[in-house]
């Protein structure tokens, strides 16, 4: 082993190890490894001494891989989908309610699983991420039991189609330039891959649970506990009337809870599951901000304070502010009505909270106090223009509370739907769908270009860009070709030990570099040890498209487990723990069913 394969692989030991041991983001660590790499002294093959394993050209042309630029396109897209409330539709008739963690991982795997077999699986968990977040809130679960489920569901589907993930194109590509064998049909590799995928899912649903940690978001552990009273009203034509309460998952939303219905001037205090609303029907709230932020983007619900429509800014540029009434604010002792608040301010009151009290009738008639907490919809620039006055103690701009473009939404998903499907059909590639895509959400007014900005996870794309470097330094260094060549040789001269052989070294490779790299790299070897031990060629291939897709322990392996990894709020270890027995699960069931369906002597 050479110099630079040695430090390539001292390299990768530490980045493990700082990740499996420590919080520190992926990103750093990986950029970090870059930087050692790039300014270690190694020895060349006359013997001189060179500054670096790998050039800045070859370490950072990461950063310009077009996989790279299609997933900044695609958090583009999603914007575009949640800004104006697709998501939550997708959400909703896709995923349902499940009750407990293992039904909703079942719920959740199927459809992703199948989908994934005939779409590229990168944009199916780009735009489920944002959903699934949604749905935990609502079914009160950390995201962390879902995430990684929904990524090891796509690779899954991934496997059960030609189609279904890049390396299985590149392994076809292979097997027709450079041997003899029939080209591979749609689905060639499903015999092997549904197997695999059923178990992989039963896995997840029946064990995962217990595997996956339960990890609740910094933001939820610290919520503000105060109670918010807001009303909303039940429109004209909404697609709530008539429904029930239960049917209408207004029971399901997390830390808020219906007090009260008005309809036409009666009172409905005792609100149950089964009670049907009609339009024009007023529902009082009690909740947390964050509650009440999601109630304000609920599709069928709009603010009951016709105040919000009077406001200069459009809905779409505006957002969400907590502020604190002081003293020797004028309004004090005045009705939110008789004050004209909006007029003063250019803000609605959306929703009142008091010292731990309820606050009881309409918005517009609830007289001010000194220390009310008031939430307010208002235009950005309203922080800025009271936060050195005296009327409020305190202003807060929340998070992502811009209003839902609900009128969009056939818009937006009709965009994603076009992109994907030109995917498929193989109309253009997929960078191209993407940014064409996400030019369109920015035009059409699905998303500003402000949010577009602020939807990309800029560390995401930090990590999978250095990652991508890490992985060039263990193809050019030689490492990845020792350690698929000692695999091979180990195994002897038995096709199904050496099958296992190819698969393990594949599947290894897979967990520190490209899926695609790893199946380049070992596709010659096998083609070797399948010509030296005088047996079908077909049986290797199945392995190495199975075990190149099939990358469960690290979130390195593949970018949907890096995409999952800040969502979930994971830690390398928590890949290790359920993906080791996955890759093992899925790995026994490949090595085992190959040769069955693609015997060795045809």
């Amino acid at each position: 082993m050479t110099m630079e394969a040695v430090i390539v692989a001292l390299t990768v030991v530490g980045v493990v190890t700082v990740l499996a041991t420590t919080r520190i983001a992926a990103d750093a660590v990986l950029v970090a490894a870059l930087t050692v790499l790039l300014v270690a002294p190694v020895t060349d093959g006359a013997g001189a001494w060179k500054i670096g394993v790998l050039s800045a050209e070859r370490a950072f042309l990461g950063f310009a891989n077009t996989g790279l630029a299609t997933i900044a396109a695609l958090f583009v897209v999603v914007t575009g989908l949640r800004e104006t409330g697709a998501i939550d539709r997708i959400g909703a008739r896709l995923l349902g309610r499940p009750r407990g963690t293992r039904r909703a991982v079942l719920r959740l795997s199927l459809p992703v699983c199948g989908l994934s077999a005939f779409l590229n699986n990168t944009p199916i968990v780009a735009m489920m991420i944002p959903a699934v977040t949604d749905w935990a809130k609502r079914l009160n679960l950390s995201p962390s039991k879902l995430m990684i489920p929904l990524s090891y569901a796509a690779i899954l589907g991934g496997t059960c189609s030609l189609i279904g993930t890049s390396t299985n194109l590149v392994v076809a590509g292979l097997v027709k330039d450079t041997t003899s064998l029939p080209e591979l049909r749609l689905f060639d590799i499903a015999s092997v891959g549904l197997p695999c995928a059923i178990a992989g899912i039963a896995f997840l649903a029946l064990v995962g649970p217990a595997l996956l940690p339960d990890r609740r978001s910094p933001g939820r552990a610290l919520e503000d506990p105060r109670e918010y009273t807001a009303e909303m009203i039940v429109p004209e034509g909404s697609p709530l009337h008539g429904q029930s309460i239960e049917d209408a998952a207004l029971r399901q939303l997390p830390d808020t809870y219906i007090v009260e219905i008005e309809r036409n001037g009666e009172r409905i205090v005792a609100v149950g599951p089964d009670h049907r609303l009609h339009s024009g029907d007023r529902l009082v709230f009690v909740g947390a901000v964050e509650a009440i932020r999601e109630l304000q983007n609920f599709r069928g619900l709009r603010p009951a304070t016709d105040q919000v429509f009077k406001l200069d800014a459009p809905r779409y540029r505006r957002c969400l502010f907590e502020a604190v009434v002081s003293s020797s604010n004028p309004l004090v002792g005045r009705t939110v009505r008789a004050g004209r608040f909006r007029t003063v301010y250019d803000a609605a009151v959306i929703a009142v909270a008091r010292q731990g009290e309820r606050v009881r009738g309409k918005i517009g008639d609830i007289e001010l106090r000194a220390g009310d907490t008031l939430l307010l919809e208002a235009h950005p620039n309203f922080e800025h223009r009271e936060r050195g006055g005296r009327d409020f103690i305190l202003v807060r701009a929340l998070e992502d509370s811009t209003p839902r473009r609900h009128e969009r939404a056939w818009l937006s998903g009709a965009i994603a739907l076009t992109m994907v499907l030109a995917v498929g059909l193989e109309v253009i590639s997929m960078l191209q769908a993407a940014l064409v895509a996400a030019g369109l959400m920015v035009l059409s007014r699905c998303c500003t270009l402000l949010e577009a900005r602020r939807g990309v996870d800029w560390s995401l794309l930090v990590a999978i860009g250095a990652a991508f470097g890490l992985g060039r330094a263990i193809d050019g260094s030689g490492l990845a070709e020792s350690l698929v060549g000692e695999f091979v040789r180990f195994a002897g001269d038995h096709p199904l030990l050496v099958l296992a052989a190819i698969y393990i070294a594949t599947s290894l490779l897979t967990e520190l570099i490209t899926n695609n790299a790893a199946a380049v790299i070992a596709f010659p070897f096998a083609q070797s040890a399948a010509a030296q031990l005088d047996v079908d060629f077909m049986p290797f291939v199945i392995a190495i498209m199975m075990a190149a897709s099939a990358s469960f322990s690290t979130p390195l392996g593949y970018q949907t487990n890096l995409m999952v990894y800040g969502p979930g709020g994971y830690r390398f270890s928590d890949y290790l723990r359920i993906g080791l027995p996955m890759n093992v699960l899925v790995g026994l069931l490949a090595i085992l069913l190959t040769p069955v369906i693609w015997p060795f002597h045809a």
